[in-house]
């Protein structure tokens, strides 16, 4: 039987980096795309800033995992981040994209990065992959980053995995953990918008499930049980034991981050994992407030 070879854009990040180990210690080869000189022969170096990489990187791979993109959590979202953000993702997938028609041989699965920005704010209103676009700065982008990804070879099966906040240290709660310990923590607006979550263990899960699965088109990368960011914060603020008290109105939040407040912290989204629930996948991390203990337990 021959071995299994993913082949990995963004693999330095947080998801990227704890996929990429889960799938060596599973015995899968993986290739990782840097920026720089390669280290060692796990590596190929590529610029899609350039639109620069050696199709024989892609080649016949079982599977292409594409992660790159600018931070969002970078604050705030100034009019030449905001340009970042939609040009990091569109021209790593279009240099992705590229290489794969390049190829030799397609690659038989792209997975590519996506998120549930997709949808727009959405209260009053439960979100599957059949659910209309929505509007705004993030729907805009991602929209345009899924069209990307969408021009892959018509051999090759494209996912675009939309992905919910990331319950890590690392991830979401980067910025939460330090205001929380200042006991400055509290509702955002109402504290009452669903926030779509999925914790670390369960996102890298899902990637390799999807890696082995027919499913094609978007796919929901959030938890099983809807959350809002209430729920999300006061946990966090219990486990650090710390007060949850001071409530930031909405006018302050976007007259501090301007279009990154709604975009990240105010929007409503009940965002269900349907076609994963569908396609068999188990969650471990059944609540966001077990995701908060888990990410805690971690550090």
């Amino acid at each position: 039987m021959s071995e299994t070879h993913v082949v990995i854009g963004g693999a330095s990040g947080l998801i990227g980096s704890a996929l990429a180990r889960s799938l060596e210690a599973a015995g899968t080869r993986v290739t990782r795309l840097v920026r720089r000189t390669p280290a060692g022969q796990g590596e190929v170096e590529w610029d899609p800033l350039h639109d620069r990489l050696d199709p024989a990187a892609v080649s016949g791979a079982d599977a292409v995992v594409n992660l790159s993109g600018a931070s969002l959590g970078r604050l705030p979202w100034t009019a030449a981040y905001r340009s970042e953000i939609l040009w990091s993702r569109l021209s790593s997938t279009r240099t992705l994209v590229g290489a794969m028609h390049r190829a030799d041989e397609a690659p038989k699965a792209f997975l590519s990065g996506s998120a549930v920005g997709f949808y727009g704010d959405r209260p009053g209103q439960t979100l599957t992959e059949e659910s209309s676009i929505g509007s705004g700065f993030l729907v805009d982008v991602v929209s345009a980053w899924e069209d990307e990804a969408n021009a892959a070879p018509d051999e090759t099966r494209t996912v675009t995995m939309r992905n919910g906040i990331v319950v890590a240290l690392n991830g979401v709660l980067k910025p939460l953990v330090p205001l929380t310990k200042a006991g400055v923590a509290g509702p955002l607006g109402s504290g009452r918008q669903h926030w779509p979550w999925i914790s670390l263990t369960d996102e890298v899960a899902a990637i390799e499930h999807l890696i082995g699965s027919q499913l094609r088109g978007p796919v929901n990368l959030c938890g099983p049980a809807p959350a809002t960011a209430d729920d999300i914060m006061f946990e966090l603020a219990k486990r650090l034991n710390r007060p949850y008290l001071l409530r930031v109105p909405k006018f302050a939040l976007r007259a501090a981050l301007g279009t990154a407040a709604d975009g990240l912290l105010l929007s409503d989204q009940l965002v269900v994992p349907e076609k994963l629930l569908a396609d068999g996948f188990t969650f471990t991390t059944s609540t966001a407030e077990d995701a908060v203990v888990e990410a805690l337990a971690a550090a």
